[in-house]
């Protein structure tokens, strides 16, 4: 039998070739990451972005620990079938280095944990709770998993009052078995959606619902003008639209490059659906700097909605 040998990453086209990170605000984020032994999926799925928002003393950390469950063929994220225990001075250690950089408003993610009871919903929930305790004022965004569908979890990081719920769907319906892990499915995605709408709803919060779509894996035009059908259906109010960029040559292949007028276009579609904010472009990503600052201004009263 002939051994597989992984193709190479293609050539990076020039509108999405980033400069190589460094500079005073990069190294004293980095050295504060580590002091507090904290993960960042900036760092650990390879962001394009990382010199821009560490440079700019933000980042997006990662809870739970480093390592997943799940094995999507687009993340660069260590898997483990049981990956180490929570540390559970990770919320006060958030806590603590947030504080001391003086932000007005955080994004957490988190790795799948299908190893505990509750997914890590709980622990998420700590954290979220942990930061509002010492400074009221922060605005919390929460990039969370699908917690296996599992409603109960999704209330559980509800009732600690994130600022926004975010949830990716990563990509359209017809490609997500080729993308994402087995235990991944994309009408589940779509239900964790509208379970946190309708919790925010219910309980009269003013929790934003946020997703996010790859763009390059082969998707077509018609492919997304149902997803954001099916996420507006899910009442998801933000939308962010980015290009998948391979990791390595052992993940997914990048089919295509979407060009910066064509992610305009995009953007100007998804927008007729009735989204509050869309964020479109090559290097835009979950956490994206200029939708956090949109949402910002739109939690504390400063932004209108968009129709």
């Amino acid at each position: 039998m002939t051994e597989q040998v992984a193709k190479p990453p293609r050539r990076l086209p020039t509108w999405i070739r980033t400069r190589v990170p460094g500079g005073e605000g990069y190294a004293r984020l980095k050295g504060l990451l580590r002091e507090k032994r904290l993960a960042t999926v900036c760092e650990e799925a390879h962001c394009p972005n990382v010199h821009e928002c560490w440079g700019g003393g933000t980042a997006t950390v990662m809870l739970l620990g480093d390592t997943c469950t799940r094995g999507c063929r687009f993340c660069a994220v260590k898997t483990a079938k049981r990956p180490p225990a929570p540390d559970p001075d990770e919320p006060l250690h958030l806590a603590e280095t947030v504080s001391e950089l003086g932000l007005t408003y955080v994004v957490l993610t988190m790795v799948d944990r299908d190893d505990l009871g509750d997914g890590g919903a709980g622990h998420v929930a700590t954290a979220v709770r942990e930061l509002k305790r010492r400074q009221p004022s922060l605005l919390v965004e929460c990039l969370v998993s699908d917690f296996q569908g599992d409603a109960a979890a999704v209330e559980t990081i509800l009732d600690a009052g994130p600022d926004v719920f975010a949830h990716n769907v990563e990509t359209v319906e017809r490609l997500t078995t080729q993308v994402r892990d087995a235990r991944c499915s994309y009408r589940q995605s779509l239900e964790v959606l509208r379970l946190a709408k309708d919790a925010a709803v219910r309980r009269g919060l003013k929790a934003l619902t946020k997703s996010s779509i790859m763009l390059g894996l082969g998707e077509t035009t018609d492919d997304l003008r149902a997803t954001f059908a099916d996420l507006r259906a899910a009442g998801v109010d933000v939308l962010t639209l980015g290009q998948y960029l391979r990791p390595s040559a052992w993940h997914l292949e990048v089919v295509e490059f979407i060009t910066p007028e064509r992610f305009e276009a995009l953007g100007d579609l998804a927008r007729t659906y009735g989204f509050e904010y869309v964020a479109s472009g090559p290097l835009v990503r979950s956490s994206y700097r200029a939708g956090e600052l949109f949402l910002e201004k739109r939690l504390r009263g400063h932004e209108p909605p968009r129709s």
